[in-house]
């Protein structure tokens, strides 16, 4: 019998493992016995000072984290993310100590590929290039090589471009794991524009999209695609909704 297709997951910005995992119970369901997905936290735990006003119940619902209290001690409530940012979402504060816990947990065990939404979308695209270019980061070396051999496959759900140097760096002018973009026509937190950024990086890319706005679709259909493409990411999987393409004219 074949080994489970095993996946890391990446959680979005307020949310943790914990709150990840509920959110897609559904499409965990769904995955049967031969997906294994496998959620982590992401190192950075965040204080009320650090939502920047979103610690409001509207606010964490729109991030898909209205479970995250910050002044818990619920470690499964703590919202937490891969990086900090400034104002001016030029600068990932935190980023290194997050690529290197993703190098240990790399360390220690094999995954196909990689799932990350929101925040987690970005750092997951960031970290399937690290793995093609493991140089470009000297600290995430282990005895002068890669940790881990570079991904199959990366879901990218409402993502968008790590900021900073270091995320320049990593990506140099594109990266070629072939990487799966859902995003949500109607998202307000990761705008159209900000996804493109890494929509451009991204060599071998699939884009599909849906209706809704910030957040992992999870209706049948989706969890049935998202199953099909975690199974064989190189396969033929037919898009949810079709785009109108303009057939060539013939010249008969």
């Amino acid at each position: 019998m074949a080994a489970p297709t095993k996946v890391l997951m990446l959680h979005g910005h307020s949310q943790n493992a914990s709150i990840f995992s509920k959110r897609l119970g559904a499409l965990r369901k769904s995955m049967g016995k031969g997906i294994e997905m496998v959620f982590i936290d992401g190192p950075i735990v965040l204080l009320p000072v650090d939502l920047n006003g979103a610690s409001s119940a509207a606010s964490l619902a729109a991030l898909g984290a209205s479970e995250a209290n910050a002044t818990s001690s619920d470690p499964s409530t703590t919202p937490r993310a891969w990086w900090k940012t400034n104002p001016e979402k030029t600068i990932a504060h935190g980023l290194e100590e997050s690529i290197l816990l993703l190098r240990d947990i790399l360390q220690r065990d094999r995954y196909d590929g990689v799932f990350g939404f929101s925040q987690g979308a970005a750092m997951a695209a960031l970290l399937a290039a690290l793995l093609e270019r493991p140089h470009s980061y000297p600290p995430f070396l282990v005895d002068g090589e890669g940790p881990h051999p570079p991904f199959k496959f990366c879901v990218a759900v409402s993502g968008f471009k790590a900021p900073g140097s270091l995320s320049a760096e990593i990506f140099g002018t594109s990266y070629s794991t072939p990487t799966l973009h859902v995003l949500g026509r109607n998202d307000v937190i990761v705008i159209e524009e900000r996804s493109q950024g890494l929509l451009d990086l991204s060599q071998n890319k699939r884009l599909e999209e849906h209706d809704g706005g910030h957040f992992v679709p999870s209706k049948a259909n989706w969890r049935e695609f998202l199953r099909n493409y975690l199974t064989n990411p190189l396969g033929v999987i037919p898009s949810l909704e079709p785009r109108n393409i303009i057939q060539p004219t013939s010249d008969d």
